[in-house]
């Protein structure tokens, strides 16, 4: 065991680092998850929607009566209605609140103003599937039909999509708050430094790159059931989500009731990658509407709806350029990152955390960056895998290919020159965010060593006979993880042989059960079967951050270590009672109490035993639990590299991954087993987004026209190679078992690298970038748009 991880005295037994198999993987995979639509409810009544079908319109009148006369319909619920209950807006909260982030601001240091979230707008719709009506009934094709029959009259308004437009001079403001659709305008570093290094350059590098909008594509479509106990007068929400307490609280604001008359009960989530981290409008609507008919009502999203109106992620327009001095050192940074929203504020995480990292993993003197985020009328934006990373990671590892061509340089002696050095840890960031560890350049060696990129050339030049273009990507990254900080955990050994630990993050997929009871197992020696991890019921779990950011297993590590050495004094004093000695005179060591003075010992599960039988004073009255809680607001930096080659058949434009590696400082691995199941679920999701992925929105109509799978590429299991993945463990000093996160790092670099080897190997058309997704079509067409521009010159070196 590493002598930097702060165990308790007597702690610390082997199971932290072992490749341990899920728990959790036998209950999902038999059909006993506990899904939302698998819940239901006795005199359940079903929710459908009525949504805009404009981009901008203003509601004119809604005519409820034909669907109220239906069969089946028991309510339909509008705008008005919701004025007339005195709902409130969904309380997003989207600015981060955390000690070290990025503090993003409109214009002139004011307060940002994020749009109002209306369960149900009164006024008018701001995005295509934006809900303007809820009807309830007894079935759900009931409630669909009826759905059908409610007229709206929309005054159609004039409307923005993209980003660049919605920075435009005239645009038709979707918030009067906002008139020219711009929420946050701020600036971060040192201008007068940046600008006197650009001055004295050598060399200067600039760019502009687009990533645009993808979707989570869960494999659960959202669902929500509201049930309302009359006896009580407390409401009850089924839902899958980032984090129940912070459900729970949102719930009870929307509704302006007091947080003790809502219950939320969120357990298996099939997928989430931030996209469930906020509340959507159904949560709210079904919560109220149970209240309303006193009965239970449910809504479940088709794959149709979800694609219009599941949060977006990503929509990033960054302008970046570097200065560099003769020999490729780089003096300052300048970026402009505009982020689109979408119709309301839902979060500004990715923007702010993306802010932080503009440079990327190298060291960078002097930077100036503007930070804007501008309102569009399409769906709201929010934190996705990695939130803000991948773009900020993408913009500055283009920019330093370019760089290299540009100056004629090597790009990896051009990354070695500028990467931040170990002994520089820890690093404070040109805009002031402070890495905590790392060793850049050692990660970058490693993912070449396992990439066997000096077999490259031999590889290309057999790709070349088979008339094939073959290249070369490479990306380091560097990412942030704080996220929320409070975590909250109740261990309790119990006389049956089990350990219950209740915890306030909220697993997604991400192997919680296991890797949090591999923790407890280590510090209180028992079986990591023995350990109950206890989820998502509010009425259990009272604090917590939830799970995002890549926070949950670094937050609940700590305070989990941070709670065992109570739990191991009470353990003490119950030892001491059972053996009938001063507890002063138990020591807790390899995993058992016990005294010289007594031949008899006691592991956990054997004193919680023990205790049943003996009578407890008042301040054991509990028997062997504890309570601790835990505020941590120091980020930390995973940190890594990753390389791929891309096959490219230049007669159609077929790409093949045929080789990725990938290398990932996560600081303490509590399951390299886990660990690795995420980054290559990390490396596809962001493979996806380079190759396939696009959520787009015809400019000409306002219309999305990715509505269904057969609009929306996705990477299969056909389409990706075996990866080769190495876990670093460079642990942080933030935190007691020095971790970092594991969940985003395959994401963070993969848009950056696959971009990098598909411009390598187009290079000799003259191709110096490329923008996403990169299909088959996309890439004939620039080869083909290459060769017309090149024909007759003799620059094609094929």
């Amino acid at each position: 065991m590493n002598e930097q991880l702060k165990f308790p005295a007597g702690t610390a037994f082997g199971s932290i680092g072992h490749p341990i198999r899920r728990k959790e993987d036998a209950r999902l995979l038999t059909g006993k998850g506990r899904y939302t639509d698998d819940f239901n409810l006795e005199g359940q009544t079903y929710a459908a929607m009525v949504r805009s079908p404009h981009p901008h319109a203003r509601i004119v009148r809604i005519d409820t009566a034909a669907a109220k006369a239906m069969k089946g319909v028991l309510l339909v619920l509008t705008g008005e209605d919701c004025k007339a209950d005195a709902l409130k807006p969904i309380p997003h909260s989207p600015v981060p609140s955390t000690h070290f982030d990025m503090k993003l601001t409109a214009k002139g240091g004011k307060p940002v103003f994020a749009g109002r979230h209306a369960l149900l707008p009164a006024d008018k719709v701001r995005h295509v599937g934006e809900p303007v009506a809820a009807v309830i009934a007894a079935t759900r094709a009931q409630a669909m039909d009826a759905a059908e029959a409610v007229a709206v009259e929309y005054e159609e308004l004039p409307y923005t999509v993209l980003t660049d437009d919605a920075l435009a001079p005239g645009r038709a403001p979707l918030w009067d708050e906002a008139p020219d659709n711009v929420l946050v305008d701020c600036w971060f570093g040192d201008r007068e430094k940046t600008d006197l290094a650009f001055a004295k350059a050598a060399h200067v590098v600039k760019s502009t790159f687009n990533i645009g909008r993808v979707t989570a594509v869960t494999m659960e479509l959202r669902s929500a059931l509201g049930d309302y106990d009359n006896a009580t007068g407390r409401h009850t929400l089924y839902c899958g989500g980032g984090g129940a307490v912070k459900q729970k609280a949102e719930i009870a604001g929307i509704l302006g009731l007091p947080p003790d008359k809502v219950r939320v009960l969120s357990y298996d989530i099939g997928g989430n990658f931030g996209s469930r981290n906020r509340p959507y409008v159904e949560y709210g609507i079904v919560v109220w509407a149970a209240g309303k008919l006193k009965r239970p009502v449910k809504y479940t999203a088709t794959r149709s709806e979800a694609f219009l109106t599941d949060y977006q992620g990503r929509d990033l327009i960054t302008t970046v350029e570097a200065a560099f001095d003769q020999g490729g050192r780089i003096l300052a940074m300048r970026a402009d990152n505009v982020s689109n929203v979408g119709s309301h504020c839902v979060s500004l995480s990715p923007l702010s955390k993306g802010s932080g990292l503009i440079t990327g993993s190298y060291d960078i003197p002097a930077a100036t960056l503007r930070s804007r985020a501008v309102f569009t009328n399409t769906m709201p934006t929010n934190a996705y895998r990695s939130s803000g990373r991948p773009e900020v990671t993408f913009a500055i590892e283009r920019l330093m290919d370019m760089a290299a061509d540009q100056i004629g340089m090597d790009r990896v002696k051009l990354r070695r020159k500028n990467l931040v050095r170990p002994k520089a840890m820890p690093y404070r960031n040109a805009v002031g965010m402070l890495y905590d560890s790392g060793t850049y350049e050692a990660n970058m060696d490693l993912a070449m060593e396992i990439a066997d990129v000096e077999g490259f050339k031999q590889r290309k030049r057999e790709a070349k006979k088979r008339g094939r273009l073959l290249g070369l990507g490479i990306s380091n990254y560097v990412e942030s993880s704080i996220g929320a900080p409070k975590e909250r955990t109740e261990i309790t050994v119990k006389p049956d042989g089990s350990v219950d630990v209740v915890i306030g993050t909220q697993p997604s997929g991400q192997g919680h059960e296991t890797s949090f009871a591999q923790v407890v197992a280590d510090l209180i020696a028992v079986p990591v079967q023995a350990i109950n991890v206890i989820i998502g019921d509010t009425d259990i779990v009272s604090v917590g951050g939830g799970s995002h950011s890549g926070r949950s297993m670094r937050h609940a590590g700590t305070v989990i270590v941070k709670a065992v050495p109570e739990l191991i004094g009470k353990g003490q004093k119950i030892a001491a009672l059972a053996l009938g000695i001063d507890a002063g005179k138990i020591e807790f060591k390899d995993g058992r109490f016990s005294s010289q003075a007594s031949n008899r010992s006691f592991d956990f599960l054997e004193l919680a035993k023990e205790a049943e039988r003996l009578a407890m004073p008042a301040n054991l009255q509990g028997g062997l639990a504890v309570a601790c809680d835990n505020e941590m607001h120091e980020p930390v930096f995973p940190n890594g590299c990753a390389i791929c080659e891309i096959e490219i058949d230049p007669d159609t434009g077929l790409p093949t991954i045929t080789r990725y590696a990938a290398v990932d400082d996560v600081g303490r691995c509590i399951n390299p087993l886990i660990v690795h199941g995420q980054t290559h679920g990390g490396i596809a999701q962001g493979v996806g987004q380079a190759m396939w992925e696009q959520c787009y929105v015809d400019p000409s109509s306002g219309q999305p026209l990715t509505g269904s799978f057969m609009d929306y590429g996705m990477p299969h299991a056909h389409t990706l190679p075996s990866f080769k993945a190495e876990i670093v463990e460079v642990l942080s000093p933030t935190n007691p078992l020095g971790i970092k996160a594991g969940g985003e790092g395959g994401t963070t670099p993969a848009l950056a690298v696959i971009v990098s080897a598909i411009v390598d190997a187009l290079k000799d058309y003259g191709i110096r970038d490329f923008t996403m997704p990169a299909t088959p079509y996309a890439i004939w067409q620039a080869i083909q748009q290459a060769k017309a521009t090149t024909s007759g010159t003799g620059t094609d070196k094929r």
